[in-house]
């Protein structure tokens, strides 16, 4: 939402962001998994067979070499493990690639844009409100990140994931 929006509309705006952590949650229960992949099938949404979405939403994934993991810790989650939550760090991250690959400017000011933008606030307030506040997480910081090509990003020094090798072209 525009912040000149939420600025004139803060209830509308919280009832909003309520309806869709609620959404989230829902998404969540595994109860509700089946009427959620005919949902998404439909062709208002993703328009795709509920077969085809099904298996990514439980965790399973057939990488087609043979090899199938079901019930994987890595499957779509809404609210879960704090999925929803905007953390100052993720976005520290976005920016800290962007230099990395050379579309922003490495002296570009990540904090001050971060600090208006990011409306974690408004998620603590809205958590609250709809009796979640066991969901707010303790730090605006996910912490260190490992990826799977065994690159760190740690929001505490960016600047060593700057400094990090990055994949090459070959032709």
């Amino acid at each position: 939402m525009r912040a000149d929006w939420v600025d004139k509309h803060p209830k509308a705006a919280k009832a909003l962001l309520a309806a869709v952590m609620e959404v989230q949650m829902w998404c969540d229960r595994p109860e509700n998994k089946e009427e959620m992949f005919q949902i998404l099938s439909k062709r208002e949404w993703i328009g795709i067979s509920s077969d085809v979405i099904r298996d990514r939403l439980i965790g399973k994934f057939d990488y087609g070499n043979g090899r199938v993991v079901e019930n994987s810790p890595h499957m779509i989650k809404f609210w879960q493990e704090n999925a929803s939550y905007p953390y100052k760090s993720h976005d520290l991250w976005f920016f800290i690639e962007d230099m990395r690959w050379g579309n922003r400017s490495l002296d570009f000011e990540t904090k001050p844009l971060i600090n208006a933008v990011n409306r974690e606030d408004l998620w603590r307030e809205t958590a609250k409100y709809i009796g979640q506040e066991s969901a707010i997480p303790a730090s605006t910081s996910r912490g260190i990140e490992k990826f799977f090509n065994g690159l760190e990003f740690d929001p505490e020094n960016p600047q060593a994931y700057l400094n990090a090798p990055k994949i090459q072209q070959r032709f």
